[in-house]
């Protein structure tokens, strides 16, 4: 087995496990996935600036790709939470929680993608706002679970703001939703 290297943490030094290792390769892939996002907001609201006439009303597609920036925001903050607290392996109700987000943005995806031809975007609305309500459940049960067997109070501090910012992302995912809801019945 390779030594585990090594890097300063504060004032002491402390060896890099393999989850940390690759706790920190993923927190720079989201981090250069949020600049990426970033970067296709801007370019979004350059060319609505030069567009004379576009295909949907200014308004929704402004506030459509500031939801979507938002929801990567708060993808990109988690992943930053879980390097600067120095998390062990996640609780079950991360993972859950971890994977009806991705199933959230795979139909998000595929609703923005259906928008131009307004085919059937409605159904991927839907099936947002159905992931965010199974999300809420394991959440409220996730913590229900952690408070009730977690002793180290410092352990219950970080993993809560990790709960609360996963929950927080399916939200700011069914704003993403509600944006194609509201512009498909608009141009229905």
């Amino acid at each position: 087995m390779a030594p585990a290297r090594a890097r300063y943490v504060g004032w002491r030094r402390t060896p890099l496990t393999r989850e940390t290792q690759r706790r920190v390769s993923h927190v720079e892939a989201i981090k250069r996935l949020e600049h990426e996002a970033d970067q296709v907001t801007h370019e979004v609201v350059n060319r609505l600036d030069r567009t004379f006439i576009t295909p949907l009303d200014r308004e929704d597609i402004h506030q459509l790709a500031s939801d979507l920036d938002d929801v990567m925001d708060v993808i990109d903050g988690i992943a930053r939470r879980s390097q600067i607290f120095h998390l062990g392996v996640a609780p079950q109700g991360v993972n859950q929680l971890t994977e009806v987000i991705q199933r959230m943005v795979g139909v998000l995806a595929e609703g923005v993608g259906r928008l131009k031809k307004g085919d059937d975007v409605m159904r991927f609305c839907v099936e947002a706002k159905k992931l965010e309500e199974e999300g809420d459940a394991i959440y409220h049960e996730a913590l229900g679970r952690m408070f009730e067997t977690e002793r180290d109070a410092l352990e219950v501090i970080k993993w809560k703001e990790i709960y609360d910012n996963l929950e927080r992302t399916l939200d700011e995912s069914e704003d993403v939703a509600n944006d194609l809801e509201s512009i498909t019945i608009k141009h229905a």
